[in-house]
């Protein structure tokens, strides 16, 4: 049985597949063509999807789709994907709905509270389910316009940053704030006599266009005049105000018990994550890592797998390295044909050799290496890698390689099964998706990497995940005593996750990375 699952269609389109009970494969579309094509099949996604199953259109039996679909008329898609799959039963799945499958089908609980949080989501914002075994039913939903999604899409635009882009610039510069805006925030919230946000509107303006669409009471609470800018003296607190009044109404939503499972837009915010993980209010938290629309792929395939056909088995999405992956051949190609200089290594253990020395040497790598990731994180499979011992690193990173704020700070990797002599951190850590707390030993090391007083991105790396970047980690520590590398995406000026050897390539001339490993390849500057 072929399940082919797609979704994100109006932002961040992917395609995933299910082959005879596994998860072989999901890719998002603006990975492999650099581009986006908003409303319109993932073509080249849902391609390298069946090429993955090793299936053509025709060997697919279900076609599971999750709303929104199109701009246009959804007759016309519907159509068009009986066209193209002419032996596939085609479903339609709820945008909600696929991001719950997606979050509890994914999860390893049998039974769980699933809350779905987005901006607007289908006009539906957010709902709160009660899953157990296959089921999951409907407790209560939100509807636009009272959207903790748009709240946070508003205040990025406050504060000068991309509008449904840049809100992970707002939570990372949040850290750096006070808390006196705090009770503001909560009271736009209107959360004074329910669990549930009803937004307060007189802090709106519908007339005003740009700058979050705020009105004159809402400056005024600021202490500024109507519509001035936003002082950089208060950009850090306003963005702190927002996170933490989120985070607030964000577990009085969820409630209590003993498993949660989270997955929308609003689930990719890692220090909402860690909030909750650190509330006591649950015994487990789980946040879907892929969270966003693109993740909806996955939820229309589990839906499918479980609801549709009835399938008890759970699929699971293993290490989250979901995409294609080279060969020597094919990334040899690249470089030759790019006339590049290059060296074949023969063995693993060179490899990991050369890595540790250049990184020892205080260079800054890239490292491409098996299947590329799913989601927005790069888990050591597309990174860029340095050293926390260079007390240079962090600086080159974002000055010269990734060129962005500096209050946007690494992730520090580290084997799963030594994290706990460096940091605290929960679970959800395995695929980058919360925060952890640097140990007061330690926190001199990785003073660079931190968020404030001792918060830092973890990312802990099981031998099972991923053996090569745990591997690498631990021959880093043995050089050095160090058994941690500051990890970041392999992309540029806000460019996808690089997906091929050739976008390698291209990000590795256009930068300060010092030295890149492909495969087996090794390049130098």
């Amino acid at each position: 049985m072929i399940i082919l699952g797609i979704g994100g269609i109006l932002s961040e389109a992917a395609a995933a597949v299910i082959k005879d009970g596994v998860l072989v494969g999901a890719v998002e579309q603006r990975k492999l063509v650099r581009r986006l094509r908003p409303g319109e099949l993932p073509d080249e996604a849902i391609a390298t999807c069946l090429a993955m199953a090793s299936a053509s259109p025709a060997d697919v039996d279900c076609v599971a789709v999750a709303r929104p679909l199109a701009a246009g008329p959804e007759a016309a898609m519907h159509l068009e994907l009986r066209a193209r799959f002419p032996n596939s039963r085609v479903v339609v799945v709820d945008h909600h709905t696929a991001h719950a499958a997606s979050a509890y089908f994914a999860s390893p609980f049998e039974e769980a509270t699933i809350l779905t949080l987005d901006a607007t989501g289908d006009y539906r914002c957010g709902a709160r389910w009660r899953a157990s075994g296959n089921q999951f039913v409907l407790e209560k939903e939100l509807y636009y316009p009272d959207s903790l999604g748009d709240l946070y899409r508003r205040v990025t635009e406050l504060l000068g940053f991309e509008p449904n882009a840049d809100e992970h610039k707002v939570q990372w510069l949040s850290a750096l704030g006070d808390d006196r805006f705090q009770d503001l925030f909560t009271e736009i919230l209107g959360m004074q006599d329910s669990d549930w946000p009803r937004l307060d509107r007189s802090y709106f303006d519908s007339e005003r266009i740009g700058h979050g669409g705020f009105s004159a009471r809402f400056y005024q609470r600021l202490g500024l005049s109507d519509g001035a800018p936003i002082p950089e003296s208060l950009r850090a607190t306003i963005a702190r105000g927002l996170q933490r009044a989120v985070e607030q109404a964000v577990m009085r939503m969820a409630g209590s018990g003993r498993n949660l499972c989270l997955a929308g837009g609003l689930a990719h915010n890692a220090l909402l994550i860690a909030a909750l993980e650190q509330s006591g209010r649950w015994e487990n938290v789980f946040v879907q890592p892929a969270a966003g629309n693109a993740g909806t792929a996955l939820g229309a395939a589990f839906y499918a797998w479980h609801n549709v056909y009835g399938h008890e088995t759970r699929i699971g999405i293993g290490n989250l390295c979901l995409g294609p992956e080279y060969d020597a051949e094919q990334i040899k190609q690249v470089l030759e044909n790019c006339k590049l200089r290059f060296r074949y290594l023969l063995t693993t253990e060179e490899l990991i050799e050369t890595a540790v020395r250049e990184l020892g040497e205080n260079k800054i790598i890239a490292w491409m290496h098996g299947r590329m990731e799913f989601g927005p994180r790069a888990l050591g499979n597309r990174s860029i890698l340095a050293s926390p011992l260079d007390p240079y690193s962090t600086e080159n990173l974002n000055i010269y390689i990734k060129r962005r704020e500096p209050f946007r700070k690494f992730a520090a990797s580290v084997p799963a099964e030594l994290a706990s002599e460096y940091f605290e951190v929960g679970p959800n850590a395995r695929f980058l998706a919360t925060v952890g707390r640097v140990r007061p030993a330690h926190r001199q090391t990785f003073q660079s990497a931190l968020l404030d007083a001792d918060r830092i991105r973890v990312h802990t790396v099981h031998e099972r995940d991923n053996p090569l970047y745990w591997r690498l980690l631990h021959a880093a520590g043995k050089a050095t005593g160090l058994p941690v590398l500051y990890n970041t995406s392999f992309n540029l000026f806000g460019d996808p996750l690089v997906c091929t050897p050739r976008d390698a390539v291209r990000s590795f001339y256009s930068s300060g990375i010092d030295s890149m490993f492909v495969g087996q390849f090794w390049l130098q500057k």
